[in-house]
């Protein structure tokens, strides 16, 4: 450990802060070998190395917080004893005594976009390493120079929590001090220009209530579900040969408290689909469930990819109404927003100081009369973060149905533009092959959970768009097969 390692801890700016904290190993100038247990603590006044039920002072090699202690042999398994500023001692678990804890193959299919149920792998997970319970994070930022989590296990300190750089460019700690519920985001500082920022996690499976905009760690998934019947009897039956009358509904506009509040989800389990039942409804049609800053957007500004959002409730509520809406003989579909995704500072636009999620050319990446950003879809990573987002709604909500907005916007790339306002796929048409090769796929895989649908907000008339791909759709004619929409 040099000079500029301690400044750079110090700094919150070390792009490798496993390489100095935690235990390593050094030799002496004599060839001896010797231990040394590193930490970074600005919030203790002093601290100590527990091991073996003895205590080793550390010494404090940087007023900001940095503690060292040195041992002749390897200490083993340890924790650290701290007292803070007001006197009060705390023992805790070390982040940087653990290693990686996402396996290469997983890192490696990530990068091909083949991880199935991605969503298992990144974002925060709560975990047991050992005997100790914690959280492990993880987030893809392959063009960051450093990330950190910040949250309410740190006060917030964008340097006390510094990541470890993987293979694809994930990033990935194990937090023993962070627990369910508390709020977090990633401080991502890019390699472009030194640019930092706050982000929410893109996979993350909770949200503070807007206005507030961090995500919120959520444990693991014990709900009980009672939709066994509803299950058995979806897969049973060809929902295309099947009647359907479906309510399109706002949670947020649909009901309201005498004090003009929204009713929860729980609420909406007994008061909707009472309704829904008595009026002879087949199914209802949530327009988007998904997490999303402003209200307004009625859900169609997309934030939280992962997380039905907080405003009625916490996802076991939202579990909860479609669960009571399956034993009622209700199906649920959820509008999906693949298409784009607004700007907003701690969602994924920029997400690590580059276009990673969305386009870098503007005559690709921008919707212009929307104000959003387009997914670049034929990055691998990408098409993997949406279609497993359509998979995970299916799969963790017992969802029936994904009616994916904005198609039309997502077939042609000359939608909404002026001429020269586009680029021409490689055949000079203006048929976005890309994502019709994403809408093909995601169709195949939604389709092979048992009794799903999905329907496509389309106005055009794209040919085969509400076709299987096995016979011929969706959109499986090739674009020089189209002559019509070719480009002048």
């Amino acid at each position: 450990m040099n000079a500029a390692d301690i400044e750079a801890i110090a700094g919150g700016y070390h792009g490798d802060a496993f390489s100095v904290l935690g235990p390593h190993l050094s030799e002496t100038p004599k060839g001896a070998e010797t231990w040394a247990i590193r930490a970074f603590l600005p919030q203790a006044k002093t601290a100590a190395v527990v091991h073996n039920r003895t205590e080793t002072a550390m010494s404090k090699v940087h007023p900001d917080g940095l503690f060292v202690a040195a041992f002749d042999r390897e200490p083993g398994l340890y924790q650290l004893k701290i007292e803070d500023f007001q006197g009060v001692s705390t023992v805790i678990e070390d982040p940087y005594r653990f290693g990686p804890l996402i396996s290469d193959y997983d890192l490696y299919l990530h990068g091909e976009g083949t991880l199935q149920e991605v969503w298992n792998t990144l974002g925060a997970h709560v975990v047991r390493v050992g005997d100790v319970e914690g959280v492990r994070f993880a987030v893809w930022a392959p063009t960051a120079a450093y990330v950190s989590v910040v949250g309410d296990f740190n006060e917030w300190d964008t340097r006390r929590h510094p990541m470890r750089l993987r293979n694809a460019g994930v990033w990935e700690v194990f937090l023993p001090c962070a627990k369910p519920g508390q709020a977090y985001k990633y401080l991502v500082r890019s390699k472009v220009g030194d640019q930092q920022q706050q982000k929410a996690d893109p996979f993350g499976f909770g949200s503070e209530v807007p206005p507030r905009s961090a995500s919120v760690i959520r444990g693991t998934n014990t709900y009980t579900w009672n939709d066994q019947g509803w299950m058995e009897h979806r897969a049973s039956v060809n929902p295309l040969r099947a009647p359907m009358t479906t309510y399109e509904l706002h949670l947020g506009s649909w009901k309201r408290h005498a004090d003009a509040t929204p009713l929860t989800y729980r609420e909406l389990a007994v008061d909707l689909v009472d309704y829904v039942k008595s009026t002879g409804y087949t199914h209802i049609e949530l327009l988007p469930v998904v997490e999303h800053p402003y209200t307004a957007s009625w859900g169609y500004q997309v934030i939280g990819y992962f997380a039905p959002t907080s405003r009625f409730g916490d996802p076991d509520d939202f579990r909860y109404l479609v669960d009571c809406c399956h034993q009622a003989g209700i199906g649920v579909i959820v509008d999906w927003v693949p298409a784009h995704f607004p700007r907003d500072a701690h969602g994924l636009a920029r997400f690590d100081g580059t276009a990673l999620y969305e386009h870098d050319d503007p005559r690709q990446g921008e919707h212009t009369e929307w104000g959003t950003l387009i997914f670049n879809f034929g990055r691998n990573e990408v098409r993997q973060f949406l279609i497993a987002s359509a998979m995970f709604w299916l799969h963790e909500y017992h969802i029936d149905g994904l009616r994916v907005d904005a198609v039309a916007s997502m077939l042609y790339l000359d939608y909404a533009r002026e001429p020269g306002g586009w680029i021409p796929n490689q055949f000079g048409g203006r048929e976005n092959l890309e994502a019709i090769e994403f809408l093909k796929r995601f169709n195949e895989l939604a389709h092979q959970v048992p009794g799903v649908f999905t329907i496509a907000e389309e106005s055009t008339s794209f040919p085969g768009v509400s076709r299987p791909v096995y016979s011929g759709g969706p959109f499986r004619r090739l674009p020089h097969s189209l002559p019509s929409t070719r480009a002048a």
